[in-house]
């Protein structure tokens, strides 16, 4: 048979393949290609000399079989990574509110511990003056009276930090 000149869509149409098969086919068998005035490519082809058959269309669908099982599969393995995920998010989220409650309980810890500070300062100050007060009209009162007041505050800071 002599050489015929054919467009990837009339080769495979003469094979019983799509215009990309015909494509693929050319490329493969390095065959001859040139251009046309339209911009499609030609391909010089003796088709005596080509021994192409199409694959059988069983063959396919085995392997659409196959891929169709393999995808069916991979939703298996995403579902169980989705639920491991959700599990991993609800203990982050726990350890979260943990975190929150921690945070909130050691600032006030340092608030009780800055106001026994200020409690213990204020009771040595006036250990340190030796319990005098400037300007009071009853001083000997109140001069008694501090004392027991900055000792109750410091036991008072004293058990809230502790508790």
């Amino acid at each position: 048979m002599p050489v015929e000149i054919l467009t990837y869509a009339a080769l495979g149409a003469r094979l019983t393949i799509s215009p990309t098969a015909a494509r693929s086919l050319a490329k493969r068998l390095r065959l001859p290609r040139s251009l046309s005035d339209d911009g499609k490519a030609l391909v010089s082809v003796d088709l005596a000399e080509i021994r192409h058959r199409p694959r059988p269309a069983g063959r396919r669908e085995a392997g659409n079989v196959a891929v169709a099982a393999e995808i069916v599969a991979l939703h298996a393995v995403i579902a169980r990574l989705e639920g491991t995920a959700a599990g991993h998010r609800a203990d982050f989220e726990r350890e979260r509110e943990r975190a929150d409650r921690l945070m909130v309980e050691l600032l006030q810890a340092t608030a009780e511990t800055m106001a026994a500070k200020e409690a213990t300062a204020r009771l040595e100050g006036f250990l340190r003056t030796g319990g005098r007060t400037g300007g009071a009209i009853n001083g000997h009162a109140l001069a008694a009276r501090r004392p027991g007041h900055l000792a109750a505050d410091l036991v008072a800071a004293d058990r809230k930090t502790s508790g």
